[in-house]
């Protein structure tokens, strides 16, 4: 018995899960958790940098602003959550904000959102990514050089290990999300010990002297806004959970709303415990030191983040473990929270997919129960911008939040519409109805004064490219749904299209006489046809001569009929005679009969020519044409299904499956009959 012998695809991925093993691939809280919630916990090792970088613009009286704008971003956090528990529990479908958007506010509104959500989960993947890889190199800055290039090969990675599955994902992913929680709430403890007893920590960049720049009033207020929309990216990724609802366990909806809660109040103690060590070890980060910096020792590498020089500073320097420890785990989570992405994008492109807004193919299934077209597209996607802004995270998070924040602004005015609605038809809930309309119109009012704060603050510094690619993907998906629609149409019955075929003709079409046209003449013989004949395209006329004499020496009943082709074409001299034959005896069924090598080995489809697919493919474009594709197996198809060793054109050996505790049979007792071929 010969071993089963695993493919490169199936080291990668695993073996394929049956449907009925779905249940099993579903997520407890637990797990839950750091798949669904890694995006928002990492948003702790970017915000606030991103949050002091703005304010450090207007010198270093602004980073007294820091507590409050600080404060600002959390209040919108806190929110958010409690919004989104209300949308998890009145649509526990996946569809989350374009659900919503779409059933209450129109077509339009579900597609912007589901643009707005596309293009976030695209930007959540590189930002994650390249802010993973910028912790890498806050540790070892020998790898600067090689940033892309970490960055393409950890989508790759990504991409192969959500190919896996959701459960064995979450496996992977849960001990470095709880490590970094860890590692984090130890740095704030330590922290804050220091503080209470009089050893304050220092970060590297207190010794910094800031040239600030000379605002007027109104310039101080867009700073202010501009340095909340940058800390506003500690929002992203509470949509997910409430996409994410179909991959929890039973009860859904419970442990879905008990997995944002837990997501929602840990990410809001850690931003608060960053943000207060930030202030307290006077961390002064700047995008380019060289040039806002008075101080002589400039360096020409980029600034460690915020996060590092937080975890040299409460741990005594660079040198520590513990300082390692944070960054590791930071690196880790920030690379793993594109992973939130990884399970967002699919589970809406299936959504949109089975709503005929998106290519059916989005909604297939593969081999490991999940939606591994969405995560291709999306890991490809991601690749293109990180090489493009060359993993720079200041310059991706610019095009980052805008998109979140339209799905936020228009799925909580979608739950404001579809409480309201529910108030008048069911009046016994009255209490329970009005709590819940105003926790979403609190946060359809907040939300959507954010969008208007993050567009005004981001446009200029690039966030215009959200604004090009959404309307795109407006008009694709309206396209594509305009698309199915007038396919579906013209599919449906109706009383003017009949069907009433007379007839049934075969045409076996020979080339030359060789085994594969006799095995195609059989089956079509063994069919029964009404009528049936040979029919030959004469390109060259000795082979004609020679086909004609070899077919009456052989003795063969099935008449032999000879088309010129003064083109050498073979496709249109048979249709121009079908399309005759159809007009002399009506509405009859033409079976056109095509021999097709099999071949096992990627170099012997280079050498045999593929006339057969280009003739079938014209014949399809044919009324009345139907096209049976008679197989004959060459003798290296056997190794399809196995690991032989492949020769080259010319070797005299051939290879072999391995056995497993077999001597190899010889050649001759492997190989198939012609009659089995």
């Amino acid at each position: 018995m010969t071993s089963e012998v695993r493919s490169p695809k199936r080291w990668i991925i695993g073996d394929p899960l049956p449907s009925d093993k779905l249940e099993s691939q579903l997520l407890p809280k637990h797990l839950a958790l750091p798949i669904f919630a890694s995006d928002a916990l990492s948003s702790v090792a970017y915000g606030p940098q991103e949050l002091l970088m703005i304010l450090t613009l207007g010198g270093l009286s602004f980073l007294a602003f820091t507590p409050w704008v600080a404060l600002a971003v959390i209040v919108v956090l806190l929110t958010v959550v409690t919004s989104y528990r209300q949308l998890i529990k009145a649509y526990p479908s996946g569809g989350g904000d374009f659900e919503v958007a779409h059933k209450n506010l129109g077509e339009k509104a579900g597609l912007i959102v589901a643009s707005a959500l596309l293009v976030d989960y695209v930007l959540t993947v590189a930002v994650s990514v390249a802010s993973g890889v910028d912790n890498i190199i806050s540790a070892f800055p020998v790898l600067n050089p090689l940033r892309v290039e970490l960055a393409a090969g950890f989508i790759v990675l990504l991409i192969a290990v959500n190919l896996r599955g959701v459960r064995e994902s979450s496996k992977a992913f849960a001990l470095p999300t709880y490590l970094f929680i860890a590692s984090v709430l130890l740095t704030i403890v330590v922290g804050i010990v220091r503080v209470a007893l009089g050893d304050v920590p220092i970060a590297e960049s207190a010794q910094y002297s800031i040239k600030a720049e000379q605002l007027t009033q109104a310039g101080i207020v867009l700073l202010l806004l501009r340095s909340f929309a940058s800390g506003c990216s500690a929002l992203t990724g509470v949509e997910a959970v409430a996409n994410g609802v179909p991959a929890f366990r039973t009860p859904k909806v419970k442990n879905a709303k008990t997995t944002l809660l837990l997501m929602g109040s840990i990410a809001i103690v850690l931003f608060a415990g960053v943000i207060f060590l930030a202030v307290a070890s006077k961390v002064h980060y700047v995008e380019r030191p060289c040039d806002l910096i008075g101080w002589t020792a400039c360096k020409s590498e980029p600034q460690r983040s915020v996060i590092a020089q937080i975890g040299a500073a409460v741990f005594g320097g660079d040198d520590q473990i513990l300082f390692y420890v944070l960054q590791a785990t930071a690196a880790a989570v920030l690379l793993l929270a594109a992973n939130t992405a990884f399970n967002g994008f699919p589970l809406l492109g299936s959504v949109l997919a089975k709503s005929s807004y998106a290519p059916k193919s989005l909604s297939t299934k593969g081999d490991r129960l999940v939606y591994s077209n969405g995560v291709l597209a999306l890991g490809a996607a991601a690749a293109v911008l990180l090489i493009l802004f060359q993993a720079n995270v200041t310059s991706l998070i610019q095009l980052y939040i805008i998109g979140v924040f339209v799905s936020f602004t228009l799925g909580q005015t979608g739950m404001v519409k579809h409480w309201l609605r529910t108030l008048k038809s069911e009046p016994k809930s009255r209490g329970q109805i009005i709590r819940s309309l105003s926790i979403n119109s609190f946060g359809a009012v907040l939300t959507g004064t954010v969008l208007v704060v993050v567009t005004i603050t981001k446009f200029t510094h690039g966030a215009y490219i959200v604004f090009i690619l959404m309307p795109i993907l407006f008009l694709l998906m309206l396209g594509t749904n305009r698309y199915y629609r007038n396919v579906e149409r013209s599919l449906t019955l109706d009383d003017v299209t009949v069907f009433g075929s007379n007839g049934d003709h075969a045409i076996v079409l020979v080339g030359d006489l060789k085994k594969p046209t006799l095995k195609a003449l059989d089956y079509a013989i063994a069919a029964k046809h009404q009528s049936i004949e040979a029919v030959h395209c004469s390109i060259d006329d000795e082979q004609t001569a020679a086909l004609k004499k070899v077919w009456k020496q052989k003795g063969l009943k099935t008449p032999l009929r000879v088309l010129v082709s003064p083109y050498r074409d073979i496709s249109f001299p048979l249709i121009r005679y079908i399309k005759s034959r159809r007009e002399t005896h009506g509405a009859e069924v033409v079976t056109v009969y095509l021999p097709q090598f099999v071949v096992g080995h990627w170099w012997e489809r280079i050498l045999h020519n593929h006339k057969s697919r280009r003739i079938r493919h014209k014949l399809m474009l044919c009324h009345g044409v139907t096209i049976a594709l008679v197989p004959w197996l060459l003798d290296s198809s056997k190794y399809l299904y196995a690991r032989p060793s492949r020769p080259l054109p010319g070797q005299s050996r051939r290879g072999e499956p391995v056995r497993n505790n077999a001597v190899r049979k010889p050649i001759a007792a492997t190989k198939q009959s012609p009659k089995d071929r």
